[in-house]
């Protein structure tokens, strides 16, 4: 049963957190007459431009937050960044409300920490191997002990953020800073990791719903500095690797429990499927499925959260993805040459409209679909290449 939205019979989603992804998400609940409130730290964030409401507030407050969620006591509550303060969720949900997936998976994956005991040490997935550190003299023990080269990355950070490759033991100390400065929430703990040489890295998108576990089509994607540029669909995988990538991607999400699509990482080696890192809610490589499937990961995520069933997800053509990035801060933008890389057929466009740029930070994206999946990532990169950032006042 559904009233409309903002009557005193709606279903209400509330967004913790509301940048591009979750403003195709905003978009997907308002088609099922779902109301709507966008939450973030900063104003006019891409899903606040959606929403019926929205709140600008500090995440990490757990006071604050609760205050809100008091004041609009949301059907559903949806994370959709790490940087919240999940000992707060966890409260809310003990006392009758809906944490999506659930409160646990939004705490255990908050962190890459939590995750990644939980993958190796409880459910024994292979996984690359690891240490922390709380201190640069902790760190250097950690490198001398899984080796070099290595990949740091802070416990908790978002598209890449602070991620870094150590070569040798001279590279600690870059590494440490880098970690430091790329971190949410102060944190000062950082994961250290073994390099894993890699055929190649794919987020397996799963979704939790009534109709029990089902799979997109792997997504392949290639990173720079731990933030994704390109993705396609479908990567190309053999039966017995895709078999195995399910196996993985299951038992994590079952773990985590909930209903919602989470975004399951892997690497593909000559040694099997290893696990990198799951996020309980649509991945940002995913974006290529809103050219590529009949529902895209938003569509999944909010039919699977409002309890629906999902008897089948169709690939309906081969696609691409490629991101457009700032490489300035600025309030003053422009996007330029969207009528060229619309001129190149099967395109679409994406623009997120986010208030300012900063540094490394995507601004837009282009989808293309084609026969094959080596057409669609070449004329994605075209298609891309024809847009800049204009900074000109």
């Amino acid at each position: 049963m559904y009233g409309q939205p903002l009557s005193n019979k709606s279903k209400k989603v509330m967004l913790l957190g509301s940048g591009e992804l979750g403003k195709e998400v905003v978009i997907e609940a308002q088609r099922l007459g779902v109301e709507t409130i966008a939450v973030d730290r900063y104003e006019h964030a891409p899903a606040m431009q959606v929403a019926h409401r929205s709140y600008v507030v500090d995440m990490l407050d757990g006071e604050e937050l609760r205050r809100i969620i008091e004041d609009e006591q949301p059907d559903y509550i949806v994370p959709e960044i790490e940087a919240i303060a999940t000992d707060t969720l966890l409260e809310l949900e003990q006392e009758g409300l809906h944490v999506v997936p659930t409160a646990k998976a939004t705490k255990l994956t908050m962190d890459r920490e939590g995750i990644r005991r939980l993958a190796s040490e409880e459910l024994g997935l292979p996984t690359a191997k690891y240490a922390f550190a709380d201190t640069l003299e902790e760190l250097e023990l950690a490198v001398k002990e899984i080796g070099t080269p290595c990949v740091i990355k802070p416990i908790m950070s978002s598209s890449g953020k602070g991620q870094s490759v150590c070569h040798t033991i001279e590279d600690v100390e870059k590494s440490w800073t880098i970690a430091l400065e790329g971190a949410r929430a102060k944190k000062t703990r950082v994961i250290v990791e073994e390099f894993i040489h890699f055929e190649s890295e794919i987020t397996l998108l799963t979704v939790r719903s009534v109709s029990g576990t089902s799979y997109c089509a792997p997504i392949g994607h290639v990173q720079e500095d731990g933030d994704y540029i390109e993705s396609w669909q479908p990567h190309v995988m053999t039966e017995g690797q895709i078999t195995e990538a399910e196996e993985v991607a299951k038992k994590v999400t079952v773990a985590l429990g909930g209903y919602g699509l989470f975004g399951v990482e892997l690497f593909i080696t000559d040694k099997g499927i290893y696990f990198s890192e799951v996020s309980p809610r649509p991945h940002d490589t995913g974006m290529v499925t809103l050219a590529t499937q009949e529902l895209s990961e938003f569509a999944l995520h909010i039919r699977a959260i409002l309890g629906f069933p999902i008897p089948e997800i169709r690939l309906l053509s081969p696609g691409a993805s490629r991101t457009i990035k700032a490489w300035e801060e600025s309030k003053d933008y422009q996007i330029c040459g969207v009528e060229d890389a619309l001129e190149i057929p099967r395109t679409q466009v994406r623009l997120f409209g986010k208030p300012e740029t900063k540094i490394g930070r995507r601004m837009a994206v282009v989808l293309h679909t084609a026969e094959t999946v080596e057409s669609a990532r070449e004329n994605a990169k075209l298609s891309a290449d024809k847009m800049k950032i204009n900074y000109e006042k």
